[in-house]
């Protein structure tokens, strides 16, 4: 996964930014800032190999796809004005293209150490000392450690990881999300932020980088067949 280093430090720079303005903007402005992140993320793409676009983009769906489960329909969160921000898709690739980079900075041992002890320090946080019980987060924590111990992507995982806890930290502090106390429904208690959505965001990796040859695929079949049409009707 080639991702230029310099994106460690940009992305989180634009994400801290955006959430941010988020704060002080009704919908009309952050209509605007959904745009501009579609935009961005289509430069930080251009200069990519496809695979590693491919990977990106099939996190933005699968991360749509969670957004729309877990805040719209389930409840499990939610957004300061109670919807999904036209600019948190695009924000998802731009997660994942920082991690992947944060992973380039950093030795891989190194780094999956970290992200590791972190994970399982914020979950025995949360059932003992944090000022919310986080049984729910906690019960996530175990599957990133078995992919940060047994998956040989364990390095993307763990930055990607480590971007997540930051932003979910920060997001939830300037108040652009918040989590419910407990999981509708189930009754399950739940932290702000429970330590198990940086851990559960990894499954949006672990569909996506599954996902990327096929996406990768159809992509290429589909300018195959624009092309042959172009030809077609220059012919005609």
């Amino acid at each position: 996964m080639s991702v230029p280093r310099w994106y460690a430090v940009a992305g989180p720079a634009y994400l801290a930014a955006l959430l941010a303005v988020d704060t002080a903007v009704g919908l009309r402005a952050q209509l605007l800032l959904g745009l501009l992140t579609w935009l961005v993320l289509a430069a930080a793409l251009r200069p990519l190999p496809g695979i590693a676009r491919a990977q990106a983009l099939g996190v933005v769906l699968f991360a749509t796809v969670g957004e729309v489960t877990g805040s719209l329909v389930w409840g499990v969160y939610h957004y300061r004005l109670h919807n999904l921000p036209l600019f948190i898709p695009p924000a998802h690739g731009l997660v994942y293209l920082t991690g992947v980079a944060v992973a380039g900075l950093v030795p891989e041992r190194r780094l999956v150490i970290a992200a590791a002890a972190g994970a399982a320090a914020w979950a025995i946080a949360g059932l003992t000392i944090l000022p919310r019980l986080d049984v729910a987060g906690a019960i996530g924590v175990p599957l990133l450690l078995c992919f940060l111990w047994r998956s040989r992507f364990r390095a993307a995982y763990a930055g990607v990881f480590v971007v997540v806890a930051a932003l979910e930290l920060y997001g939830t502090s300037i108040g652009t999300w918040r989590w419910a106390s407990t999981l509708p429904g189930l009754g399950v208690r739940d932290g702000n932020p429970p330590s198990g959505a940086a851990s559960g965001y990894v499954w949006f990796d672990v569909m996506a980088l599954l996902a990327a040859p096929s996406i990768l695929a159809s992509g290429r079949a589909l300018r195959a067949v624009t092309t042959a049409r172009r030809t077609a009707g220059i012919a005609a």
